[in-house]
């Protein structure tokens, strides 16, 4: 054989790179179920299932190219971790060199370096295509800065491929129209939201769906209410469904949380962006032709937009930029243990119990929930950076270590001490009372610092200032909210501390 090309469950994409050159007469495509892979990572059931379930389907798309793909499923032997598998291969197919798309997590990258070594073939590495901007180019673009702040890299980055560009303005005069995409919805709520493209389980999943039953039942989630994407054609229709849809109302609404209203206006794109079943190049077009056409406004469409080659493309360059030591980064030092109702979501916590409900159901919570719900408790309750991360990895359908990692360890928790953000995340449950509605009827009291019912992300949330009043009082970005707590009496100062004491010290009861 002269080449093994390794396609990994989140590198589905037709146009890959690994392809390039593709002999079946001397290649052949191999495709690993790693049982090993749900027990390293303790997976929500629908994350599992959507990997495999995706990469059963894209195997038989490959087969009808008439291309030899060898696929070993979770009831084939060897079983092991994925790199023990994929070793077990090179062994037995001896192949010249193993080629794929550089992979999305760097512990992976690295152990097949050592596999390959080991089996005595080649390594061959190619480029990830998907992304709009490579690691090597991301790279000479961060050297040019002391911060690193995806502001400066989105503008960059539409200063190069011209997208809502205007020669060399922005269009619409502005780079982002944030001031107009953070409303709530105010006492009513959302009221009648269009219902988001749902795909039932065909053969191929439900195949999966047993199978996953039957290897990881203790593993968290429900299966329920599985309908995501798992093909390219079901990822096109699911495109189309939200710029048709919802498109139009999803920059002012961005940030809105309502109870029983997981989807509201956002895309559930993500995940088949991280399985490569769409490019954002596509995705940025079909958002591009709804502004020019009238259907969504310039608002709406930069925010999204924004996402696609702002956000995403940034996350993804820093966690090359600053692996390894991003996996390991707490600045603030936090060490507390993550509450087991994170995997259950029986909490007092009205906001907390719809976030992670609704997680544990759908695998799915937009940004503002993952950020400013769930991340900022792990925030304020001190919880270790490590075993947060490992939270978010298991339990959402769209993650992928190079996009859950820096959103978590870096910007969620700031444990790498703001490497590229400007300042924690920082708020007290009046956010998530403006935002939302979880705080109606809640066992706690989003208004008190103190007291039975005091709500815990408020108390913790001035407990956080004054431990770090020197640091927060320090910048800028975060000095005023330290004048705020230096309007405190030293008796209101001391009661925020032994409220605080006592919640860290029975977080399981919360």
């Amino acid at each position: 054989m002269r080449n093994l090309v390794l396609v990994l469950g989140d590198q589905l994409d037709d146009h890959s790179s690994a392809f390039d050159g593709f002999d079946p007469a001397q290649d052949c495509i191999l495709m690993v179920e790693a049982r090993g892979e749900g027990e390293r990572v303790w997976s929500h059931k629908a994350r599992t299932v959507l990997f495999l379930s995706a990469m059963r389907h894209f195997a038989e798309r490959l087969r009808a190219r008439g291309w030899p793909v060898t696929y070993h499923t979770l009831d084939d032997v060897p079983q092991g971790g994925l790199v023990e598998v994929i070793a077990h291969y090179l062994g037995d197919c001896r192949p010249e060199t193993l080629v794929l798309v550089e992979p999305g997590e760097y512990w992976l990258e690295g152990a097949l370096r050592e596999a390959t070594a080991a089996a005595g073939c080649r390594l061959e590495l190619r480029l990830d295509t998907h992304f709009i901007v490579s690691r090597a180019d991301f790279m000479r673009w961060a050297k040019g800065y002391k911060q690193l702040r995806m502001e400066f890299f989105y503008r960059h980055v539409r200063q190069q491929t011209g997208i809502l560009m205007d020669g060399k303005e922005p269009v619409g005069g502005a780079w982002n129209f944030d001031a107009e995409n953070r409303a709530n919805f105010g006492k009513k709520g959302p009221g009648l939201v269009p219902a988001h493209a749902g795909f039932a389980p065909d053969a191929t999943t439900r195949a999966v769906m047993a199978a996953v039953k039957r290897h990881f039942p203790d593993n968290p989630g429900a299966l329920d209410d599985f309908d995501w994407p798992v093909t390219r054609e079901q990822a096109l229709a699911a495109l189309q469904d939200f710029v048709e849809h919802r498109l139009e109302l999803f920059g002012r609404y961005q940030d809105a949380m309502w109870t029983a209203q997981p989807f509201l206006y956002h895309a559930r794109l993500s995940a088949a962006l991280n399985l490569k079943l769409l490019d954002p190049r596509e995705v940025v077009d079909a958002a591009l032709v709804s502004l020019q056409a009238g259907r969504a406004g310039l608002a709406s469409v930069e925010g999204f937009v924004r996402q696609i080659i702002g956000w995403r493309e940034f996350i993804r360059g820093v966690y090359w930029l600053e692996m390894p030591g991003m996996a390991e980064a707490n600045h603030f030092g936090h060490t507390r243990g993550l509450p087991r109702w994170f995997w259950t979501g029986q909490t007092h916590m009205a906001c907390q119990r719809a976030a992670i409900g609704q997680t544990l159901c759908h695998g799915y919570a937009h940004h503002i929930q993952r950020l400013m719900v769930t991340g900022l408790f792990g925030l304020l309750a001190e919880i270790d950076p490590r075993q947060v991360a490992h939270w978010y990895l298991a339990v959402y359908v769209d993650a992928v270590e190079w996009v859950e990692l820096p959103n978590v360890a870096g910007m969620a928790l700031y444990a790498n001490g703001g490497r590229f953000t400007s300042k924690p995340y920082a708020a007290s449950g009046a956010y998530i009372q403006r935002m939302s509605n979880y705080c109606t009827g809640c066992h706690y009291d989003p208004g008190k610092k103190t007291g039975e019912d005091a709500c815990p992300l408020t108390t913790l949330y001035w407990h956080f200032l004054d431990r770090h009043e020197a640091e927060l009082g320090g910048s800028p970005r975060t000095a005023l909210m330290v004048k705020n707590l230096q309007r405190l009496s030293a008796e209101e100062r001391a009661a925020v501390r032994a409220r605080a004491e006592d919640l860290l010290g029975r977080l399981e009861q919360l």
